[in-house]
């Protein structure tokens, strides 16, 4: 549903952010959901779909709806909504594990019990530059944001079990708050060396690339994918957010 990078590159996205462009969000709404349903429907197929987390979108909602909407009209449909309380690629690391289930022949109700037992243990450590983006959001107040931006104070945050986004701390300094996501990794990681760890940026790849070399100098992880974040988390975390995503024993 996403054309990001085909419509827009994202440092072409971030720049305007940087020079003040302020964009706005929707959530997806039932009716493209259903469009989107329909067509795997009428072919018989079972869908799994792994939702953004509900505690930040209204988006699980209208695909539950969606799903309604279509089994009025298709009684036999096999459709399952996920809430993966998880956001960006958090949601995109579930549903890498998901796929590569798929693919080695696993069938539709092992993955949806994976998925479920898993979701909770699927760790999101971010930080942010600029802290008038989550003033905005209304994740700080205003005077916090003032205080933190003048003091080069930056939050390290998390998205809990419940899928909520959640303040954990504060460091000074961009550096600081970088090795502050390694060691929350440090600290609840299982099995670095099965896993492959997603690292997302706001067009902040040398930062990411920095994260990555920290991990690999300790752990030996089967890979780490790094990816440019997409304007929606985008709009909300602004330029130069820095986002680690595995697999620990607890969020």
């Amino acid at each position: 549903m996403d054309d990001f990078g085909q419509s827009m590159d994202y440092r072409t996205f971030y720049n305007g952010v940087r020079s003040g462009e302020m964009p706005t969000t929707t959530q997806v709404n039932a009716e493209t959901y259903a469009e989107f349903f329909t067509a795997y429907v009428k072919e018989n197929k079972s869908i799994i779909y792994l939702c953004f987390s509900s505690a930040l979108s209204g988006s699980y909602n209208s695909a539950i709806l969606a799903r309604s909407m279509l089994l009025e009209k298709y009684p036999d449909a096999d459709i399952t909504i996920l809430d993966t309380r998880s956001a960006s690629m958090g949601e995109g690391l579930l549903v890498w594990y998901a796929v590569d289930l798929l693919e080695k022949g696993a069938g539709r109700d092992k993955i949806i019990q994976w998925v479920e037992s898993n979701k909770p243990k699927l760790a999101h450590w971010f930080t942010v530059s600029d802290l008038n983006h989550l003033k905005r959001g209304g994740r700080i107040s205003g005077t916090s944001a003032f205080i933190g931006t003048m003091m080069d104070i930056k939050p390290v945050l998390h998205v809990d079990e419940e899928g909520r986004l959640i303040p954990v701390c504060k460091v000074k300094g961009r550096k600081k708050s970088i090795r502050a996501l390694f060691e929350k990794m440090e600290e609840t990681i299982v099995h670095p060396e099965d896993q492959i760890l997603f690292i997302s940026h706001g067009d902040a790849e040398e930062d990411a690339n920095h994260l990555a070399d920290m991990i690999r100098s300790r752990y030996k992880v089967k890979d780490i994918w790094i990816h440019p974040v997409g304007p929606v988390i985008g709009a909300h975390a602004g330029p130069d957010n820095l986002c680690l995503f595995f697999l620990a024993d607890k969020r």
